[in-house]
């Protein structure tokens, strides 16, 4: 996959910090509506994770599969997103002068009366292909349980975002300008044989490169769709007990602060499940020095050309990592299910929809409160 932590990229980061457009913080009992996604991640039977729980190795029926479960979850559920894929082709150390394909998806959702090139989108990205060798490999935590959640965050605050629009009518955007969510579910992150810059990221190195190059029409206010980006939040390695994550970049901390208290808040209202051994998930919200190294993961073409990255990977990464057991059964849902809560906070307080917010149906809160209450 990437680069574990002794063995970090140093990295000059020459973007200084800068706040969110608008950001809005949940009441407490805007909290307390954010669903928590119940029986959707569950590794055997849930309608979100359980599909994604087989080799997704790039070119394979798996990888088929995996993409028609994204593309009929929104189709179906989610009309009102946008969905297209960006396709490239690249030869690899195992398969030789054989061409595989790498089909990214990208799911959005603008206000409906914006130009393409008028939306500044915040932008959630995971990978869901896995490991060409073991064979076999369904790489639960790597990242099938990311992008479960992210098509969870899409649902949880759909309603909201449609309700918001229509309540503030065209023309105002939050902070002056118009604000969208964009999911980018990328293919080809990881190495075929060992990790290099060539043999590893094929599905967001393309797509960086067009992004960079393709202009918006007219006079847009942003140039390219790399420009309109305005944070790039990248989700790997979720969904295993305990995990820990780090402030990577001081240009971004004030992202991971927003974060990091979205969790902070939740747990002083009990309104999540896990009891991680160090206490948050997110611990560095005091946080106030940085070292200039990353983790190398698909982020990089996009930070190479000056995009805003928020990176929530745990480090260590979990015992399960690059092993057949990075399965169903070794993932701790309730961790994964405060990712999802953790996560929908901070989009719907990025997206200022605290007004708009009500309780999915079926979310399966109330089966915790009852729990909470024996």
């Amino acid at each position: 996959m990437f680069t574990p932590i002794p063995t970090l990229l140093i990295a000059l980061l020459t973007l200084l910090p800068r706040p969110a457009l608008s950001y809005t913080t949940l009441s407490p009992s805007s909290l307390s509506r954010i669903p928590s996604g119940g029986s959707d991640f569950d590794p055997t039977t849930g309608a979100l994770l359980a599909p994604l729980l087989i080799p997704r190795v790039p070119g394979t029926p798996g990888s088929a599969a995996a993409r028609r479960h994204f593309v009929d979850f929104f189709a179906s559920r989610l009309p009102r997103w946008t969905v297209a894929t960006h396709n490239s082709t690249a030869t690899t150390p195992a398969t030789g002068a054989t061409l595989v394909s790498f089909t990214n998806v990208i799911l959005r959702r603008d206000p409906p009366w914006a130009a393409p090139g008028d939306v500044a989108r915040l932008t959630l990205v995971a990978h869901y292909d896995t490991l060409y060798r073991p064979e076999g490999f369904v790489g639960a935590v790597d990242s099938a349980a990311s992008c479960a959640l992210l098509m969870h965050v899409a649902r949880s605050v759909d309603a909201a975002l449609t309700r918001r629009w229509e309540a503030i009518g065209e023309g105002d955007g939050l902070g002056g300008e118009e604000v969208g969510v964009q999911i980018l579910l990328l293919d080809g992150e990881e190495a075929w044989e060992s990790w290099t810059e060539e043999d590893s990221l094929y599905g967001s190195r393309a797509l960086a490169e067009e992004w960079d190059i393709v202009r918006h029409e007219g006079v847009s206010v942003f140039e390219t769709p790399l420009k309109a980006i305005s944070l790039f939040v990248l989700l790997d390695l979720l969904g295993a007990a305990d995990p820990s994550v780090s402030s990577y970049f001081e240009n971004t901390h004030w992202a991971y602060q927003k974060l990091s208290r979205a969790e902070r808040r939740l747990r002083e209202q009990g309104l999540l499940e896990s009891k991680p051994k160090t206490g948050r998930f997110l611990p560095d919200e005091e946080r106030h020095s940085f070292s200039r190294g990353y983790v190398l993961d698909d982020h990089v073409p996009f930070l190479q050309r000056g995009v805003d990255v928020l990176h929530v990977i745990p480090t260590p990464f979990p015992a399960v990592w690059h092993t057949m057991e990075d399965d169903g059964a070794h993932l701790d849902v309730p961790t994964l299910r405060d990712w999802a809560r953790i996560m929908t906070v901070f989009v719907a307080e990025w997206m200022d929809l605290g007004d708009y917010l009500e309780p999915a149906p079926g979310d399966g809160q109330e089966e915790y409160r009852e729990r909470d209450e024996l």
